[in-house]
């Protein structure tokens, strides 16, 4: 029976089913972290905002998507908008801490296990969130989205750390785009699902936590079965695929890397660009990921169902939009009809430029929920070739450091999560159409600086201190020219 297993799983290509787990990973991660969102318009007593404080075309009239109180949730917890900000962002305050440590390890000792860990305490504190809020109300919240932050920022790194291992270069954007698939999948679950789920449950906003924990659970245990951070590890893989790994993938990774350049990631210009694009990219991804589902909410007067069905649909688009991108970047760069650094530079431009015109006009568009849902779908959708050029090009430029280069620029990016809930509830106190444009002017601006430093600087080759030999050798030369200038 168990060499009978052995057979047919040796008849699937590995490398695929570890990219496959990878997206579930992901977007387990992410319907645990986007689920708050629906979940806090339930979680929060609101009431009706006065006219005195807005104009009428400050404010969208109630529509037959609404509530059918448009006054009053069904919550007991009175958090202003400024402590449901806090409350957002708390998450970042622990994403920020771990992804370089993370990054690190995964590094070190491999990815397998830093992933697996990073999602199972991820799991085990969305499950303790019911009973936390209970006891403890918003602080209590606020500690568990910490600690739920610290374990999913190892997820990245760790799973880039796995990809540097089983992504030969001509499918590395495509395994990098299914695997950060999740990011999109998690995201159009947390959101679609949380709203059903809450509308139809008796337990209410709790369900989400239980839900998405729970499956959260089972798939560590599938993971530590069927996956492993190198190919030479594991049980199941065929001799022809093994060997192909080691010819396409060896050439650029090594098992002992040595200390990690820190004086050369410093001076990097490439791994700048990757940086500062990343930050300004994250502006409006975690403006959209955080506090679209409150826009649907308090500004377009959607109902917790048509809300999480609504800020799931841009998710799907960006799913499909991401992997045919990624594809076509793999076709450009395997044919040769663009170099790797043309195809990051131009996939990047093209996903920053067209979501920032998007999202721009959506905040013009007013009351017409149509044109509005339309608009943030095309804006979020058309981020989808970010993950063929930005997020995956820290394996181009050093796959034997590449959890290290995610974590750097993860961590300092997650910086951005922090900042943008927080901005969204002080910019946004009434929630009127004119404090959201602030918003998303913001969100324009920083993507075209993203452009304009990424098509500067960026690079799709590995770089010349990914190899230790290379820096041993540099270090040798040096004592050599130092030997010889002591004699002179």
């Amino acid at each position: 029976m168990l060499s009978s297993w052995k057979t047919c799983c040796k008849c699937i290509p590995q490398r695929w089913i570890l990219a496959v787990m990878s997206c579930f990973a992901i977007m387990n991660g992410y319907t645990m972290r986007t689920c708050l969102s629906i979940a806090i318009t339930e979680m929060v007593t609101t009431t009706n905002q006065s006219s005195n404080h807005t104009s009428s075309n400050e404010v969208c009239p109630a529509s037959e998507l609404s509530t059918s109180s448009i006054g009053s949730s069904s919550g007991t917890h009175e958090w202003t908008e400024y402590t449901q900000g806090i409350i957002l962002s708390s998450f970042y305050w622990g994403h920020v801490i771990s992804p370089i440590p993370g990054g690190m390890l995964a590094d070190k000792f491999g990815g397998k296990h830093v992933l697996g860990l990073g999602v199972l305490s991820t799991a085990i504190f969305t499950l303790l969130i019911p009973v936390v809020v209970e006891a403890f109300d918003a602080p209590g919240l606020i500690v568990l989205r910490i600690l739920i932050g610290m374990g999913e920022g190892t997820a990245l790194p760790a799973m880039n750390v796995v990809l540097a291992h089983w992504a030969p270069p001509e499918e590395r954007s495509m395994m990098a785009a299914l695997s950060m698939a999740g990011m999109k999948v998690g995201t159009m679950l947390g959101n679609g699902l949380s709203g059903v789920l809450i509308q139809n449950s008796s337990i209410g906003w709790p369900i989400v936590f239980y839900v998405f924990g729970g499956v959260s659970i089972v798939w560590f245990l599938v993971w530590i079965l069927l996956c492993h951070s190198n190919p030479d590890d594991h049980p199941f893989i065929s001799d022809d695929e093994k060997n192909r790994l080691r010819k396409t993938i060896h050439e650029h990774t090594r098992k002992d890397v040595g200390p990690i350049p820190w004086r050369h990631l410093v001076t990097s210009g490439p791994l700048w660009a990757i940086l500062v694009a990343k930050v300004c990219w994250m502006w409006g991804y975690y403006v959209t990921l955080t506090d679209l589902p409150k826009y649907m909410s308090s500004v377009l007067k959607f109902s917790v169902q048509a809300n999480g069905l609504l800020s799931a649909l841009p998710y799907l688009v960006l799913f499909f939009v991401s992997i045919s991108s990624s594809w076509l970047a793999d076709w450009l760069i395997k044919t040769e009809r663009l170099s790797r650094t043309n195809v990051r530079k131009i996939f990047a431009s093209f996903a920053l430029a067209t979501s920032a015109v998007c999202l721009i006009a959506a905040s013009y568009a007013g009351c017409d929920r149509l044109v509005v849902t339309i608009l943030f779908t095309a804006g979020v959708g058309t981020m989808g070739p970010i993950f063929s050029s930005v997020m995956v090009n820290a394996l181009d430029l050093s796959p034997n450091y590449s959890g290290t280069l995610m974590g750097i620029t993860n961590g300092i990016a997650s910086l951005v999560g922090i900042v943008a809930p927080y901005a969204v509830g002080v910019l946004t106190p009434n929630q009127t159409f004119s404090e959201w444009r602030i918003v998303f002017w913001i969100t324009f601006v920083a993507n075209f600086v993203a452009i304009l430093i990424y098509d500067l600087w960026a690079s799709g080759e590995v770089q010349y201190w990914n190899d230790p030999d290379f820096r041993k050798g540099q270090k040798t030369a040096t004592r050599v020219q130092r030997v010889s200038t002591d004699k002179i």
